[in-house]
């Protein structure tokens, strides 16, 4: 696999598409006000206690005050409460912990209200941006993530990833973290850790301490809803957690950026400096890499698929619900079921990458085209959970119910990526709305390829609505011309104004309408 970060820098902030194989799985938007991203910390102030819920409303600044969880406030919450007000008072005079002590664990069945008061103040970190009507989502338990390591306060705990298998790097890991970290700090070790040298995990951990330090000057000045530890662009986090081996090329359009992640690659992984790239084109840097084009086909209501069959997404306040069509896909075998399941196979790899693009999250219910042999459901879902394993956001998928419908859970951190795919109608002058027409184009080109394959016709007439006519015979690289060099067969094209914007239809020579 070959990953590839494409940065576009526009007037409303930085748009950041991450590309597995030249194929679009993440897109990240970062606004010109980017606050309240994940992991940013604020010093919020205690609006409302709420005991039936055993949380309380925090203002951080946002027009919803956030949600504080009682398991939120985190076990050593009574120490880093006492660190917090020992700062804002100035009685804490170094952000190093090795002279604070930690109190006792709070208890796991505890009630809010006697740890929190109205109106005292809290450092606090974001964990679930605003979504919808509700504030953020916010913990008590403040941390420091790193490419390597986390750093987390008052503990002497190392917890290492669960991906690490091999017990002696484990063990290894454990003895060398264990040597350089400071003192009453915990630390988790990040899967990505595995057989790094100690000089890159001592680096690493030095950075992330510089950061606790900057809180700590952050605090000792700070007034209520003031962000006190900013997270960095989510271009910069996704490489902090992503960048490995399989980078091939970073490509940004602003010279700033450029720098900028330039600096931060040299610093974390010296190697692949040369990877960042300016681009320069007169081309927008999305049109030059197809990104767009694939945007466009992967956020509509409906996604159509290689093999002709096509996914419906309808999204509720509830839930996501998504259908899978057999379409017009030509069957590979005699065996109904066989086809069924290679159907559903693709539309679950299809499904993995949409609901990380457009990252879609909580529960989500896909009506997959109905299995009669256990053997098939169940390969079906092994191949389900391979296909999710590459995203990060924690996910849970259940076995078919007895109606045939695959339930999953995604952990839902950020508002869901939205874009419009719709535009304007020119013939009904605006009064509804219709899919953008690159997408027709992709309908018409499979249509046509599936009847040039069967090579039962000596001539080829398409009829579409005058619009789509003039963008298909537009320019010296016509559509239409791309066709003839693509198919080898010259595909006549002629505008009709009975048909709609969106139909088309193709005849052969004796003038008979084509249908497969």
């Amino acid at each position: 696999m070959s990953y590839e970060l494409i940065i576009n820098s526009t007037p409303d902030g930085v748009i950041t598409a991450l590309l597995n194989e030249n194929r679009l799985i993440e897109l990240h938007k970062d606004g010109l006000d980017n606050n309240f991203s994940v992991g940013d910390v604020y010093l919020g102030k205690v609006k409302k206690i709420i005991p039936s819920l055993n949380a309380a409303f925090v203002d951080v600044g946002y027009e919803k005050d956030a949600f504080l969880h009682y398991l939120d406030l985190g076990p050593q919450f009574k120490s880093m409460n006492k660190y917090v007000q020992g700062t804002l008072k100035g009685k804490q005079s170094t952000h190093k912990l090795g002279y604070n002590k930690i109190e006792q664990s709070i208890d796991k069945e505890g009630k809010i209200k006697d740890h929190v008061s109205s109106n005292q103040l809290l450092a606090v970190q974001v964990t679930k941006e605003p979504i919808s009507s509700k504030g953020p989502r916010i913990s008590a338990e403040v941390t420091i993530p790193g490419r390597f390591l986390v750093l987390v306060p008052f503990s002497d705990k190392i917890s290492i990833s669960q991906k690490i298998k091999d017990p002696e790097e484990r063990e290894r890991l454990k003895r060398l973290i264990y040597s350089i970290k400071p003192k009453k700090f915990g630390v988790i070790i990040r899967t990505v850790a595995q057989n790094k040298k100690v000089a890159e995990l001592d680096l690493d951990l030095r950075t992330l301490e510089s950061k606790w330090e900057i809180m700590y000057k952050e605090l000792k000045t700070a007034s209520p809803r003031k962000r006190v530890l900013g997270e960095m662009n989510r271009a910069t986090t996704l490489l902090r957690d992503a960048l490995n081996k399989e980078f091939k090329s970073i490509h940004v359009d602003d010279e700033s950026l450029f720098l900028e992640l330039k600096d931060y690659v040299k610093t974390i992984a010296p190697e692949k400096e040369d990877i960042v790239k300016l681009y320069s084109g007169k081309v927008g840097i999305f049109d030059h890499n197809g990104i767009n084009k694939q945007i466009k086909a992967s956020f509509g209501r409906k996604v159509n698929l290689k093999s002709g069959a096509y996914l419906i997404i309808d999204h509720t306040e509830a839930m996501h619900v998504i259908d899978v069509n057999s379409g017009n896909r030509k069957a590979t075998d005699q065996n109904q079921e066989k086809n069924a399941l290679d159907t559903n196979i693709e539309a679950a790899k299809e499904i993995a990458r949409l609901l990380r693009l457009r990252d879609m999250g909580g529960i989500i219910a896909v009506d997959f085209i109905d299995l009669y042999e256990r053997e098939n459901n169940k390969k079906l879902i092994e191949n389900f959970r391979n296909f999710m394993k590459e995203d990060r956001a924690k996910h849970n998928i259940q076995l078919p119910s007895r109606f045939g419908v695959v339930e999953l859970t995604r952990q839902r951190v950020r508002p869901e990526t939205e874009i419009k795919v719709t535009e304007v109608c020119p013939t009904c002058l605006g009064s509804g709305e219709i899919q953008a027409s690159i997408l027709v184009v992709d309908e018409i080109e499979s249509f046509l390829k599936r009847i040039i394959e069967l090579g039962e016709n000596k001539s080829i007439e398409l009829q579409v609505h005058p619009f789509v006519d003039s963008f298909l015979k537009k320019g010296v690289k016509s559509i239409q011309r791309t066709w003839f060099l693509k198919y080898k067969k010259w595909i006549s094209v002629r505008p009709n104004t009975n048909v709609g914007l969106l139909d088309f239809s193709f005849f052969n020579e004796n003038k008979k309408k084509i249908t497969i």
